[in-house]
Formats: structure tokens, sequence, C-alpha cells
């Protein structure tokens, strides 16, 4: 996927507002908490991470959504520490956050996914939490955004395998009509996931 050539365009592929997702599990979010967004694109999440008073650090590896996420988090006033990073050369293990947020990130297959969800756990306080937001396999189905790789997709045993030493807050699959920017747009097949650190 060339997200460089993805990104190159006026409009914000994904939006300028939120995932659903997190805007729904704003009571998560405290003022003054550190965090980090991985994978995190033009910075709608990111940014909205740090309207609510958050400390936020987020990367992505293309350096024109940076662009695009500066501008945006700069249009908002507020400030985000963004990195360009991917998630094989991220420092997991550098500093723990109070939550660690990973939003449609599935451009990764089972072994990197697996690496990226130690790397979410090493990089999360003891008691801080980890959410997780994307599609599963029925998603292939809809077609309304996504890797279209059944393999990248989430099932509840996938995640429950990869959080099980930790507490399961909230798992649930779901189908939900969504309109985040052309790149998702229409009715899709969706998985929440809350963990909290032990």
């Amino acid at each position: 996927m060339d997200w460089n050539a993805r990104y190159s365009t006026d409009d914000y592929l994904f939006g300028t507002a939120p995932s659903r997702f997190l805007s729904e599990h704003v009571h998560l979010l405290t003022a003054g908490d550190t965090a980090l967004c991985i994978a995190d694109g033009e910075g709608r999440n990111s940014v909205f991470m740090a309207e609510q008073g958050l400390n936020v650090t987020a990367w992505d590896a293309s350096p024109v959504a940076l662009d695009k996420a500066r501008k945006l988090a700069e249009s908002r006033g507020v400030t985000v520490d963004f990195r360009q990073e991917t998630a094989e050369r991220f420092g997991w293990t550098a500093r723990q956050y109070d939550i660690v947020c990973g939003i449609f990130f599935q451009f990764a297959g089972p072994a990197l996914r697996r690496q990226v969800f130690d790397g979410m756990i090493a990089a999360t306080r003891p008691g801080g939490l980890i959410l997780i937001h994307g599609y599963t396999p029925k998603q292939i189905e809809f077609g309304t955004g996504g890797p279209g790789v059944v393999e990248n997709l989430y099932t509840a045993e996938i995640l429950t395998d990869a959080f099980s030493a930790h507490e399961i807050v909230e798992l649930r699959d779901y189908e939900a009509e969504i309109s985040e920017g052309s790149g998702h747009e229409g009715m899709s097949a969706l998985t929440d996931l809350v963990v909290r650190r032990v």
C-alpha cells in the first residue's frame, strides 16, 4: 500500500472527526494523562485526544499524512508530538503511557500484528488502558474500507489470545453504518477492544 499516494489529496482520507469508537469512549480519556496513538495517519484521533487535555504522542509511517496531521492540530489549537515511525522501528519499550490507542491499523499480517500487540502492552503502564478498534472478517463482504485481506482482520479469538494476560474490559463485534471520509463509508463489520494492563 502506497500510503503517501493515498494521502496526497486536499481532503482528509478518513475525515477530521475522531472515530466513533473513540468519541463513544471519551469517558476513558483523562486530562493530563499521557497517550500514544499508533499508525495515526492524518491525526484525527490524536488531535481529538489532545483536545481532551491529554499529552499525546502519535506516529505514522507516511510523511504526507503527518504533514496533514500537524496542520489539523494547528487548526484546532492543540499540540501533538507527531513522529515518523514504523511498527517495526518504534521504540515500544522506551516509555510507558496511560493510554495506548490503535484505530484501524490493520496493515499488519499475523506475525507483525503480534509484535504490534506485544508492543502496545509494553508501552502501557500497569493499570493503563489499551484501546483497539478495527474490522472483523465479515468486512470483506461489505467492502467499505479496510485492507481487503482476511488474515489482517480481527476475530474475538485473536484479540482474546493476544491480551489474555490482562483484564479485558470490553470486547464486542457489531455491524454499523459509518461515515469517516471517503476511506470508511457505509455498513461495516467492527470490533471494539478495551484492555486494562495488569
